[in-house]
């Protein structure tokens, strides 16, 4: 049966979709199975160690806030609302830091329990679906790039001139915050990304319980491939690659469908910069063999082509191709498009039991 075959599709209402990420990607699948009126939760890593949320990690020790607060406020219902803005008012007097962070902060002070201080913003934003830490430990990302050197910290690995092999944390064995695992088995679609691969979406496999609640529930799985690379961490790795590595970080076997970006007007003209990246300005698009190392703020499209589709399918996925950029933000994913190929793959989705 095909993929947009299903003869008894269930209302989209009654659907469970959990997204796991973080940083700037999540959001956005979060907004688009919104849009379906799909029942959403997120899943959200806990390694983060740069900028503001690194800061109050250092300086109070507790679990960093930033990817909790970017997922809250795509939760909100109201995401251009008082409270929404509010949330994301950086100061650059103090430090550089939002009102989201300061308040999720503040709140886990005064309540003794992060989950209770996201529960509480949950309830300011009126947030429509709920977001979970798949750890409540303060762990720390660990990288192996292809040229065999060894990164320490989240914030070192996305700035790395190579591209990573593997991720680890440590501690090796967080406990799972259970919340987070009864949404994973309770889900019907399971959405990963779009988003750093290795800082953002992998970091919530390796908490032990999160492969395992995957493999229990009943979900259909995709994973949103990147539509660019801007950060070393991935910098030069093609959409096979990409998905190998998911594969190889616990997710073989659990994946059904990828995702990927192909601009219809360039398909057959393998390695053609396309007119969105062009977009973005001649001097900050990098051809389509990056330099090495990969040059700060560079932009290059992740590559699809036939020999690379083949290469995704033979490790088991169905691959989706789609035309998905933003024709605004040449780098982030058209909402509507992203919608349209989630909405495909809920109605393949089997009827929730009754």
């Amino acid at each position: 049966m095909g993929l947009f075959n299903n003869a008894t599709p269930p209302a989209l209402c009654n659907l469970k979709a959990v997204v796991i990420g973080g940083g700037t990607g999540a959001p956005v699948s979060i907004k688009a199975l919104l849009a379906l009126g799909v029942q959403t939760s997120a899943v959200v890593a806990m390694a983060d160690d740069g900028g503001s949320s690194g800061m109050l990690r250092e300086h109070t020790g507790k679990v960093p806030p930033g990817d909790i607060r970017k997922c809250l406020i795509a939760m909100a219902a109201s995401p251009d609302g008082a409270w929404a803005r509010a949330f994301k008012q950086r100061f650059n007097y103090v430090n550089d830091h939002t009102l989201g962070n300061l308040m999720l902060t503040a709140l886990t002070d005064a309540t003794g329990s992060f989950p209770e201080a996201i529960r509480l913003c949950e309830e300011l934003l009126d947030a429509q679906g709920r977001v979970y830490p798949s750890t409540l430990e303060s762990v720390v990302l660990k990288g192996v790039t292809r040229d065999g050197r060894r990164l320490n910290g989240q914030a070192t690995i996305c700035a790395s001139d190579t591209a990573l092999e593997s991720v680890s944390l440590t501690p090796a064995a967080p406990l799972a915050y259970q919340p987070a695992l009864a949404a994973l088995r309770a889900a019907d679609l399971i959405v990963l990304g779009p988003g750093s691969l290795f800082t953002s979406i992998i970091p919530n496999l390796l908490v032990p319980g999160v492969l395992e609640a995957i493999a229990a529930s009943r979900a259909r799985t995709v994973f949103l491939c990147s539509l660019a690379d801007m950060q070393g961490e991935t910098w030069g790795l093609t959409s096979a690659e990409l998905v190998e590595a998911l594969l190889y970080h616990g997710m073989r076997g659990l994946l059904d469908y990828v995702v990927a970006h192909q601009d219809p007007t360039v398909a057959r003209k393998p390695g053609t910069i396309t007119a969105m990246f062009e977009a973005v300005g001649p001097d900050t698009v990098a051809p389509a063999v990056p330099p090495a190392p990969a040059q700060q703020g560079s932009i290059r499209r992740v590559a699809i082509d036939d020999e690379l589709a083949q290469q995704i399918r033979a490790q088991g996925p169905q691959l989706l191709i789609r035309n998905l950029v933003d024709p605004i933000r040449p780098t982030w994913h058209d909402m509507n498009a992203l919608s349209e190929v989630l909405e495909g793959v809920l109605r393949a989705c089997p009827s929730p039991q009754k």
